[in-house]
């Protein structure tokens, strides 16, 4: 992908989350085509009539992300209307926390197993496999800091995490002969509305911003990173 986005697609998952948003306003802002998918399509109208004419050209769609049937509709529809996938940004995830181990309902750990696992498989799997046959491209997964161990209370998401950056690393080895890049971003607490809300005595200060990891998103889809690859960068503040 080149360091200008005119005239490339880019797909972005979870597109109407508060980081998608500005996922989204980064590629709009350098003309992109975008393909924009979420699981409800009330949270896309929202983003496109918030966005405007600012958005430019875009596709958006509805599907599941964990189901092989609605992640190869997404990508037919997606070259129907562009022909193909240039960039990937998985922000499709979930988070929950709140009870030990042995106090949880099994329910919990497969839920983010499948939301924070299970869809970066499938739906990067089957973006990447349009890639292999489009010539190439590239794919970054919003991946979390908090995936790098274990930490109380957080088993089943820290593990749906640690589980999608082995599938980032292992998707670059299969796929570096194919010109198809695929890097993982690893945020500790994205500032948003919602996050200020549930922690309202943190020190907002040493949060990542969305604008800021859009600008490192952004950076990895382009060809400055070229030589990038299987990789899972940490972005938060280090002070």
């Amino acid at each position: 992908m080149s360091d200008t986005t005119q005239q490339q697609t880019v797909l972005i998952t979870g597109a109407a989350g508060q980081l998608a948003r500005a996922v989204v306003a980064y590629y709009a802002a350098r003309r992109a085509q975008l393909v924009l998918v979420d699981r409800v399509q009330a949270g896309l109208d929202a983003l496109t009539e918030a966005m405007g004419d600012a958005l430019g050209v875009c596709l958006t769609l509805t599907a599941d992300l964990g189901q092989p049937a609605d992640v190869e509709a997404m990508v037919k529809a997606a070259e129907a209307r562009f022909g193909r996938i240039h960039a990937m940004v998985h922000t499709a995830g979930g988070f929950t926390m709140g009870t030990p181990v042995h106090e949880s309902d099994v329910s919990v750990f497969e839920q983010m197993m499948y939301i924070n696992a299970r869809c970066v498989f499938v739906a990067c799997g089957r973006v990447a496999k349009h890639m292999v046959a489009h010539g190439g491209g590239s794919i970054v997964v919003v991946l979390a800091r908090s995936g790098l161990k274990g930490a109380k209370d957080m088993a089943a998401y820290t593990a749906s995490k640690a589980a999608a950056e082995r599938i980032v690393q292992s998707m670059a080895a299969e796929l570096l002969a194919h010109d198809v890049r695929v890097n993982g971003v690893m945020p500790s607490t994205i500032d948003t509305p919602a996050n200020r809300r549930d922690m309202p005595n943190a020190d907002f200060s040493k949060w990542v911003t969305p604008d800021q990891l859009a600008e490192v998103i952004g950076f990895l889809t382009s060809d400055a990173a070229r030589a990038i690859s299987g990789d899972s960068i940490g972005v938060y503040n280090k002070a």
